[in-house]
């Protein structure tokens, strides 16, 4: 078997995904399509990964339930390396996702067996490979330590890295200044463009854009339904969106993660900025049409 390149470290859930219909009727009832999928951001771009034909090993933990048994057999079964830790007497995490006529989407966390992931679960990338941390990794004390020490092992071995930013609620309330300083080593940033606003105090994403590559070799910004943004140095790159029939956007950020980190790994961390972004948003518009992040 092929070594795994590419770990992902990140959160393990149980999606309960709800396509809400009608007007909102607070206080009252309100018809919606109930489905339960595999979640979780470390986990939907370990799998859109696989699925890509990117070897890659998931480092994760999740409780000694059926959720967490169903969810690690998933993954397994569509190719994913697991370096999954299962914790007795600990709920794996779920999320409950909210999704309007339209495809957005609010979520309600409950991260469970996430929040206990440890510096020693993380397995070190091999020389050449890459590291992908879900940022949700850092923002809760929890799991920090093994964020923090799975950026520095990777990076003293000489690997790439890559770092979603998460949310812009909890990356708030965790702190720009000590977000940026925990992340200032990441050769490929990966915010959405809400989050690249937050991050730089810019209000155009392009600019936003530029302010970050001015800290990270390269930083790819996504824009939703506008696209998404490479830049690098003196280069920035525009492609627009896929045409998608929205009807979910849960997990498109990671679905399009994936497909840049499919070339990223495939050219050691150069690849062709058009190439990748078009990967990218091509992974995103498959998965916005239909319900789930996979």
């Amino acid at each position: 078997m092929t070594a795994p390149r590419v770990v992902v470290v990140g959160d393990v859930c149980t999606d309960v995904v709800a396509l809400l219909a009608g007007e909102p009727a607070p206080g009252s009832d309100r018809p919606a399509a109930i489905a339960t999928r595999g979640g979780g951001a470390g986990a939907n771009v370990a799998a859109h990964l696989a699925a890509l034909g990117t070897p890659v090993t998931l480092a994760g933990c999740v409780g000694d339930d059926l959720p967490g048994q169903a969810l690690c057999r998933d993954l397994a079964e569509a190719g994913v390396t697991l370096a999954v830790r299962t914790l007795p007497g600990v709920p794996t995490g779920t999320i409950i996702s909210l999704v309007e006529p339209g495809g957005e989407r609010s979520m309600l966390a409950d991260r469970g067996a996430n929040l206990a992931l440890r510096p020693g679960d993380v397995p070190v990338p091999p020389a050449g490979g890459h590291l992908h941390l879900s940022g949700y990794t850092l923002l809760d004390d929890g799991p920090r330590a093994a964020g923090l020490a799975a950026l520095a092992a990777a990076r003293a071995a000489g690997c790439t890295v890559s770092v979603d930013p998460a949310s812009t609620g909890p990356l708030a309330g965790y702190g720009v200044d000590r977000w940026l300083a925990d992340t200032a080593a990441a050769t490929l940033l990966l915010p959405n463009a809400d989050e690249a606003r937050l991050l730089t105090g810019c209000t155009d994403p392009a600019e936003a854009a530029r302010a970050l590559a001015d800290r990270h070799p390269v930083v790819v910004v996504s824009l939703g339904a506008d696209g998404a943004l490479w830049a690098a140095g003196d280069v920035l790159v525009h492609r627009p969106a896929h045409p998608a029939d929205v009807v979910d956007t849960t997990g498109a950020g990671d679905a399009f993660t994936a497909g840049v980190l499919s070339l990223w790994s495939a050219a050691g961390g150069r690849p062709d900025p058009v190439a990748a972004l078009e990967a990218g948003l091509q992974r995103a518009a498959a998965v916005v049409g239909r319900a789930g992040a996979r």
